[in-house]
């Protein structure tokens, strides 16, 4: 085959150029993003995940499906965001899991400072200390009174090692000073219902999923655990009413891009979500499971992140707490 003259490989190349310039100067984003959710679908996580990826596709004009990745306590979903491109079309949507794993976890695959940036805050729930009610107690005081009487014969449910339900048990017993039986289950629904049948007596739990037993009256509230009460049971105190100040757990959830994502494709994605929070439709969405939108600023969200990542660690350091 004969060489093709200079100038025509010219021309190809420029005429290459012409075609390739447009798509790159296309803004963001230009193609379909992903939202990767460590937990299966059904949780709490998920639907969030599901509600702002609908809302983001409607605003976007492009396609944003979730990708569940569950697996180790959010440790596997959370790896796989990690080493996805830092172009800001993968997304991690996470729970206080994705601190206290980095910090349970001696060898967890990832580091919250160097491998992600934070989005931001996109809602927060406080948990809420809720007991079967064959156990003798009607306040958190008596409760706690009650692990003092009998050492060791009271257990707490949690979704898990190393969730937020069982770094909140983790943090009651600390705070009261006596033994409580840490006992894991493979996610809330098993947990609820070996706490309704009596297996187990007391759990801090989501409240989108103890409450429907709350209202049956097969499970007593005794408190919530955020700085102030919560809607769907106004009638309960918060921890801090109920005599243990500072004891706050919020059940957050975050948005994530894996490290170095440009720094206005990071602006547009927080300007979208909070944009998408402010909507009358997610905000009943949210409300059905008890989480309030937050939509903070990068800056705070990752403020907010770096402070839960040094508080969860000084529990998990202080109370000895092992991966069990």
């Amino acid at each position: 085959m004969l060489a093709q003259p200079i100038p025509r490989l010219l021309a190809a190349a420029f005429a290459a150029t012409l075609v390739s310039a447009p798509l790159a100067a296309q803004p963001f984003p230009a193609r379909s993003l992903r939202i990767v959710v460590p937990y299966a679908p059904g949780g709490v996580v998920d639907f969030v995940g599901r509600t702002l990826a609908q809302r983001l596709s409607e605003q976007l004009g492009q396609s944003v499906v979730t990708d569940n990745r569950p697996g180790a306590g959010g440790i596997v979903g959370t790896e796989v965001a990690a080493r996805a491109g830092n172009d800001g079309y993968t997304l991690l949507l996470m729970d206080p899991a994705i601190v206290i794993n980095q910090s349970l976890q001696p060898k967890a695959p990832y580091d919250v400072a160097k491998d992600f940036d934070t989005v931001t805050v996109a809602t927060s729930s406080p948990l809420v200390l809720a007991i079967n009610p064959r156990v003798a107690a009607r306040s958190v005081s008596e409760l706690a009174m009650l692990a003092k009487a009998r050492p060791g014969s009271l257990a707490f449910a949690s979704a898990g090692i190393g969730t937020t339900p069982h770094m909140a048990g983790e943090f009651f017993k600390a705070r009261i000073g006596q033994d409580i039986v840490h006992v894991p289950y493979k996610g809330s629904g098993p947990a609820m219902q070996d706490l309704v049948g009596g297996n187990v007596q007391m759990t801090f739990s989501s409240i989108a999923a103890a409450i429907p037993f709350i209202k049956e009256g097969r499970l007593n509230a005794l408190a919530t655990t955020g700085a102030r009460r919560v809607a769907a049971l106004s009638d309960v105190p918060t921890m801090i009413e109920a005599g243990y100040p500072g004891f706050e757990v919020e059940l957050w959830q975050g948005v994530f891009v894996p490290a170095g994502a440009p720094k206005d494709v990071i602006a547009r994605l927080n300007a979208e979500l909070v944009k998408a929070l402010q909507s009358a439709e997610v905000r009943a969405a949210l409300a059905k499971v008890g989480n309030e939108p937050v939509g903070s600023p990068p800056g705070d969200a990752a403020k907010f992140v770096r402070a839960e990542l040094a508080k969860w660690a000084k529990l998990v350091r202080e109370a000895r707490i092992k991966p069990e």
